[in-house]
């Protein structure tokens, strides 16, 4: 089978998430083909199952602002009819599923029908799509996907809410590879980062505003005054300056460091103690089961599906969104009783193990099954 994946190429959750899948079929035999604007972060190696179709948009005078939807319809046209695509997977509903569905009723016109599948990952439906100006562009792309797939029951009953969807929405959790962090588990250089007794925290997001960035500071800061520690801030975003103003504000700038984007995620998490996610909204949350892959516990909300990722009383806790106390406490709770840490390090990479990717791979092979069925 060949299989057309559309993805944002960045190091966002669906990228990411994509870009795996992909690289994990291509192993099973499958012949595979990322079409997005640049190489995906994680798509380290091309290879005879595993290629990569940049869209190019072209630079008019007369266009205000690039159009790349229409960029990347043609591009499909042009990828699936050449490769003879059977399959294609969009991944985010803007711009990939509406771009989708135009190519596809190109394709018609010249004798070829491909069936869409359409995994909604989370903001492209909560926060972007939910915008009454993309609202009916968003509806009618989920409406006219062959197949719909979503991360998490929770942002299925959401796209229900806020679309009225009747149409059936297949829930697929994210995945990760528990072998590959299963072997880093006696890899960790913890001196590299902590200084005696220090206990290590860690932050990753985009630190956009439903990250609540400001949450995890005073978290933080509360912490802090009880215990020994330093916090790892690892991302970029619109909130990162409005963070350096409050250490600044709180004597606070040498107990925090910022690493910016990184592929070191991994090293980091696996010398921490202690993962932090307390946002607004998180459709899955897939930071804190890289966090719990790696033995990690979490203190995080209850938002979304965090409340069914991340266990309360097991592999951490769960707390509303901005409790802040409640988040410090507990946090304060794992980090001082190092018998309790020990355990939740230990279920936390048990319940990690349900989200490995040879258990999610095999529901995506039966869905491209499915969509071939259709047509």
């Amino acid at each position: 089978m060949k299989i057309g994946i559309v993805c944002y190429p960045t190091f966002g959750g669906s990228g990411v998430v994509a870009t795996e899948l992909g690289i994990e079929l291509s192993k099973k035999g499958y012949e595979v083909h990322f079409i997005t604007y640049s190489q995906p972060v994680r798509l380290d190696a091309l290879s005879s199952n595993l290629h990569y179709h940049e869209v190019n948009v072209p630079d008019y005078p007369l266009f205000k602002y690039e159009p790349y939807e229409l960029a990347l319809s043609s591009k499909l046209f042009d990828v699936i009819s050449k490769h003879k695509i059977d399959v294609l997977h969009v991944h985010y509903a803007i711009p990939h599923a509406y771009a989708a569905y135009m190519a596809k009723k190109i394709l018609n016109e010249n004798g070829n029908n491909i069936p869409i599948i359409t995994t909604l990952h989370g903001t492209d439906i909560t926060l972007v799509g939910n915008h009454p100006f993309y609202k009916p562009a968003v509806t009618f792309s989920i409406n006219k996907s062959d197949i719909v797939t979503c991360v998490s029951k929770s942002l299925m009953e959401d796209t229900r809410e806020f679309f009225g969807i009747t149409k059936e929405i297949k829930v697929i959790p994210n995945f990760i590879d528990i072998d590959k962090y299963d072997k880093k588990h006696n890899l960790c250089e913890r001196n590299m980062i902590a200084d005696g007794d220090e206990k290590i925290i860690v932050h990753v997001s985009n630190f956009r505003p439903l990250k609540r960035i400001k949450d995890v500071l005073e978290i933080f800061k509360k912490i802090n005054e009880k215990i020994n520690s330093k916090l790892i801030m690892v991302g970029d975003g619109p909130d990162k300056k409005k963070a350096k103003e409050f250490l600044r504000k709180h004597n606070l700038k040498n107990k925090v460091i910022f690493l910016g984007k990184t592929n070191q995620v991994d090293e980091i998490l696996c010398s921490s103690d202690l993962f932090l996610l307390p946002s607004e909204k998180e459709s899955f949350g897939l930071a804190a089961l890289e966090a719990m892959a790696l033995k990690v516990p979490v203190i995080s909300s209850n938002a979304g599906g965090l409340k069914d990722l991340n266990i309360n009383g097991n592999s951490g806790y769960t707390s509303d969104v901005g409790d802040i106390d409640s988040m410090a406490q507990n946090a304060i709770k794992i980090l001082t009783d190092n018998s309790l840490e020990k355990k939740y390090r230990s279920q936390a990479f048990e319940n990690a193990k349900k989200y490995d990717i040879k258990k999610v791979i095999p529901l995506y092979e039966k869905i491209y099954d499915e969509a071939l069925n259709i047509i």
